[in-house]
């Protein structure tokens, strides 16, 4: 004869560190929606070694949270708290927790014992329901009443096309279930009371084959998908490899990460820590783009807490577009191109609005360090790749991105280059007209001076022209006084040439060739005991 359960509603707190204990938190927001209806009492219980709320996670570093466990989990909705103590338990595996557990849920009897959906939850569940020989509902991403007193799971099923009603057999005890622990959040309430209970846990059965080797906690990265402010989730929509390389650029473009629904994962377009759903990560950021995606469940259980989601999909039927706060009908691999351009346009803009207009001088230094290390970041580029790409030393960027040096304009357009940006298609109409001057002037500079033959007649408003310069034997050629943003070539007709490039001295023979950055100090000097000519290619902004 099964014993008669308690109107409780149990759910277990993980205590390894603040993001867990979060999830924790949030079941149990949801176990105190469902006993609002059902007039049940919600417990939070945890394991912990004597004397303490909490579970360290490596030497000397505990999970800090504001107040205590017990506070935020009664002002989540708890009426109860259990801490259930042993020295053992400062080592958390499921294995030891499902042995001290098995006899406690044996004399208690709650209704229900929930545990929020993580692979230690996940674990300690099916040997708690095992040990019990009780029901076990896996995957809810809800709960709710049923007929005649029970509760309702409702799970995904049928590759989340729909949700399945799952329920407990009448007359069998305790019933244990694992929870999405997303959605809404609840409403947290600091002035609620609740009663706390330490107690002792003894004679646990020593566990034969299994002990811990080592535990540390994961490195923190930059690449953390699931505490990102801007997330990018590619589906099966996108239909190859190379065309979800686009949400990695959107993502990129974003200064965000990139993540996927299980089609691209399976098809090793990405890495599998990086899925995104019921079975992978879930991610609650400012902005996140669904892109490709049909919008099953088991997804968008992932997805739930995010901010402003805007989807991205073909088929305007596509379930997606329930959730999304804004819609594209579109085929994404023919949009998603167009969609990035305009994101590095705007980003350069905003970039040039903190690098030039006349905001106080360290807040300009402070903005514009940030966002461009943040887009250095985001691109993947070393401060030496930055540097060799925009004609700099790396302690020039590292200067920039610290807010020490305040870059010229001349940096700012080499770095939309290297962005793959053309100035052109961002620059206001004044900023423009600026470079057209300086343009014309440097056109009528050169064609006056001797030793340039322009071979572009009427050119002084384009951006691309060509001169031939006339170096005498063993002389310095004698540049005129002029400098501009944006590319230089020089071919060598006849004749040996000596370039120096910032510090950096070059010898071109007939033939040979070099590309170089305008505003990079340079030099020509013939080496040769006649005349050097050279073809000089100029691209200016």
């Amino acid at each position: 004869m099964v014993k008669a359960t308690t109107n409780d509603i149990w759910v277990f707190g993980d205590l390894r560190n603040r993001h867990l204990l979060d999830l924790s938190l949030k079941v149990v927001a949801k176990a105190a929606d469902l006993a609002r209806k059902t007039g049940d009492r919600v417990v939070y219980f945890s394991l912990t070694p004597a004397g303490t709320g909490l579970l360290t996670v490596s030497e000397d570093e505990a999970c800090t949270i504001q107040g205590t466990v017990e506070e935020e989990a009664i002002a989540w909705g708890a009426n109860v708290i259990y801490l259930f103590e042993n020295d053992r338990f400062s080592t958390p595996t499921p294995h030891l927790f499902a042995d001290a557990l098995a006899p406690v849920f044996k004399e208690q009897c709650p209704r229900l014992v929930l545990f929020p959906l993580t692979d230690f939850g996940r674990d300690l569940a099916a040997r708690t329901a095992a040990s019990a020989r009780a029901g076990l509902i896996a995957d809810c991403v809800d709960l709710r009443p049923g007929e005649a007193g029970t509760v309702v799971g409702l799970c995904p099923a049928w590759g989340g096309e729909i949700l399945a009603e799952i329920t407990y057999a009448a007359g069998r005890g305790t019933g244990f279930a694992t929870v999405q622990p997303h959605g809404e959040p609840g409403e947290k309430d600091t002035t609620r009371s609740g009663r706390i209970e330490r107690l002792a846990l003894t004679d646990i059965p020593e566990t034969k084959g299994i002990r811990m080797v080592s535990s540390r906690p994961a490195p923190k990265t930059g690449n953390d998908v699931e505490s990102a402010q801007t997330v990018v989730v590619g589906g099966a929509g996108l239909g190859s490899m190379e065309n979800f390389g686009q949400v990695r650029q959107l993502a990129a473009a974003l200064a965000g990460q990139a993540a996927a629904t299980r089609p691209p994962v399976l098809n090793h377009w990405i890495a599998e820590d990086r899925l995104i759903g019921q079975t992978g990560k879930t991610v609650c950021p400012n902005l996140l783009f669904s892109v490709g995606t049909s919008g099953a469940i088991q997804y968008t259980a992932g997805i739930m807490g995010s901010g402003t989601i805007v989807a991205i999909n073909r088929d305007p039927a596509a379930p997606i577009f329930r959730l999304a706060d804004i819609g594209v009908v579109a085929d994404a691999p023919t949009f998603l191109p167009m969609l990035i351009s305009r994101i590095r346009q705007t980003v350069m803009r905003r970039l040039a609005d903190d690098i030039c207009t006349d905001m106080p001088v360290q807040l300009k230094k402070r903005s514009g360090g940030e966002k461009i290390r943040t887009l250095r970041e985001a691109q993947g580029w070393s401060q030496e790749q930055l540097a060799e790409t925009t004609g700099q030393t790396p302690e020039f960027i590292a200067g920039v991105e610290s807010g020490d040096i305040s870059p010229p304009v001349a940096f700012f357009l080499r770095l939309s280059g290297a962005y793959g940006v053309d100035p052109g298609t961002f620059l206001r109409e004044e900023e423009k007209e600026r470079f057209r001057d300086q343009r014309t002037q440097a056109y009528v500079n050169r064609t006056r001076n001797y030793s340039y033959e322009t071979l572009t007649s009427g050119a002084e408003h384009d951006h691309l022209r060509a001169f031939m310069v006339t170096i005498e034997p063993h002389h310095d050629h004698k540049p005129v006084a002029y400098k501009h943003e944006g590319e230089e070539f020089i071919f060598v007709m006849e004749g040996e040439l000596e370039f120096t490039l910032g510090n950096r001295v070059h010898t071109l023979k007939e033939g040979e060739s070099i590309h170089f950055h305008s505003n990079t100090p340079h030099k020509l000097k013939s080496l040769s005991a006649e005349m050097t000519r050279c073809l000089v290619i100029l691209y200016t902004i």
